[in-house]
């Protein structure tokens, strides 16, 4: 007799974010995700107690991934502090992450728990940014200055619809980029 073989609770976790990322959490239903996944929501209860239980584990592997994860990658590469700085806004903002990462934010201004969750996530990001342009800048308030506005191009570009002139929206990213890491 063949082994039952169960879909890896690490599965669901994925499939899970790729809802979040598509449709919030409203989207994130345990029939939608068993029937995308092509198995019986029956196995979802051998992972986890109920959908919360779900949730809260889909939002530990997103601060897993957009934190531990990537500023293990950007120190282990190492390189020059404009260098790092370059990685883990790539690294943090990459095709992967980002849909979660503005999920979770849209999520976070209707469940405070989420929104205090992403405010750890935001505060150890800034710290990094901190330390970064602390090695590159000595006075303390551009240090805050360029660590504000760095991180909120790389999330508030997403949200504009502005023409550039002649340049291209990556164009104008790349001098803003310049700009801040001169």
């Amino acid at each position: 007799m063949a082994a039952i073989t169960r879909t890896p609770r690490s599965r669901w976790i994925e499939e899970g974010l790729r809802a979040l990322a598509a449709g919030g959490p409203d989207a994130v239903r345990v029939e939608a995700l068993a029937q995308a996944l092509g198995v019986t929501k029956g196995g979802f209860y051998g992972h986890f107690a109920d959908r919360n239980a779900l949730l809260e584990e889909m939002l530990d592997t997103w601060e897993r991934k957009a934190i531990d994860e990537v500023l293990e990658r950007v120190e282990r590469q190492g390189g020059d502090a404009r260098a790092r700085l370059r990685r883990a806004g790539a690294l943090t903002f990459s095709r992967e992450l980002l849909p979660v990462d503005l999920a979770v934010r849209d999520w976070a201004r209707r469940d405070p728990a989420v929104a205090e969750r992403l405010r750890r996530v935001d505060n150890r990001r800034m710290d990094y940014l901190r330390l970064l342009f602390g090695a590159i800048c000595p006075d303390q308030d551009e240090v805050e200055a360029r660590s504000m506005l760095a991180f909120s191009l790389v999330i508030g570009h997403h949200f504009m619809a502005a023409d550039h002139g002649a340049r291209s929206h990556a164009d104008v990213l790349e001098l803003a980029a310049n700009w801040l890491l001169a």
